[in-house]
């Protein structure tokens, strides 16, 4: 067996193996590691400066920023799975669910994010143009879901590069903020982000307001939006019928967990970020949560509903004060 086909085997198995698919970065294991060493690792991405605002546009005092992650069938090819199953259930996030998602976006009057891999452009460049004409934004989202901390430098560089080119030439508009794929980051990630002069990122969780982000220790202007697995709709929904991973809890629960990330937010005038999946939350029984979550949202006094790009900027001009 080749060595490429060999290592390309070992990656598909190391989950059942319980194997790291983490890229070997030559650090010695962590109880070998020295004190600097250790703070190097640490250190490397880091938080740095709230860049909340005393209030937000329009003298609201909450930001709800909306996003979908229109993975379809990147994450399966990614992984090498090829079975027409598989890929029928990326299908359905553009073929069914996304005009469930652009019909309740328009019925309510708001505008969200949508992250979307090159591949998934490629493949269904009319659904780009369809998300650009209502007024939404599109962000990288990697070229096929690839994992970060698996490619090295040049590799990595590439790949946003070629990712960037093929949404702008696919939208007609220029990404200014990147999701990575799974919020994967390798050392180099953050570098890279500011070699392309991307306003934000959407990926980090070391907070919930939005933050910039320290590079080795150096502000670098980026701005982060902040994520988190409680404020994404995979962990509660995904299926994957060949691992244990099941739906495990029900529609109406979550629903009540995302209500309560939200009042606290709005109690702490802070930001909203909700990481969704048209082949996820699509799907009929789930739409309605997203459609109720909505309408209690904005239910509420001083909500802005946004882009990320727009919250993005407007948490920006606190880099200059």
């Amino acid at each position: 067996m080749k060595k490429k086909t060999l290592r390309l085997a070992l990656l598909m198995l190391a989950p059942a193996l319980g194997l790291s698919q983490t890229q070997n970065t030559g650090q010695p294991p962590a109880w070998q590691m020295s004190w600097d060493q250790i703070q190097a690792v640490v250190g490397k991405v880091r938080a740095g400066k709230d860049l909340t605002p005393k209030s937000w546009p329009g003298g609201n005092r909450v930001a709800v920023a909306i996003s979908f992650d229109v993975d379809n069938e990147t994450t399966s090819l990614r992984d090498g799975n090829t079975s027409p199953s598989e890929l029928s259930q990326g299908e359905y996030g553009s073929r069914t669910a996304m005009p469930r998602i652009l019909a309740l976006l328009d019925r309510h009057g708001i505008k969200a994010t949508f992250f979307v891999p090159a591949v998934t452009a490629k493949l269904y460049p009319e659904t780009i143009r369809q998300i650009v004409a209502r007024g939404h934004e599109i962000g990288m989202h990697g070229w096929i879901h690839e994992r970060n901390s698996q490619l090295t430098e040049s590799q990595e560089r590439d790949l946003m590069r070629k990712s960037y080119d093929t949404l702008r030439e696919i939208s007609g508009t220029r990404p200014v903020g990147i999701r990575t794929p799974s919020w994967d980051y390798s050392p180099w990630t953050m570098k890279i982000i500011r070699e392309m002069k991307l306003l934000y990122d959407s990926s980090l969780m070391a907070d919930e307001r939005p933050y910039e982000v320290l590079y080795e220790g150096r502000p670098t202007g980026v701005v982060e939006l902040p994520v988190e697995w409680i404020m994404d709709d995979y962990p509660y929904f995904g299926m994957n019928r060949f691992s244990t991973i099941r739906p495990h809890i029900g529609p109406e629960d979550v629903l009540d967990l995302w209500r309560k990330e939200f009042d606290v937010a709005y109690d702490e005038s802070s930001l909203f970020v909700l990481t969704t999946h048209p082949h996820i939350i699509g799907h009929r029984s789930r739409i309605v949560i997203l459609d109720k979550l909505i309408a209690y949202m904005k239910s509420r006094q001083g909500v802005w509903f946004a882009r990320h790009d727009e919250v993005a900027r407007a948490a920006a001009a606190q880099l200059r004060k």
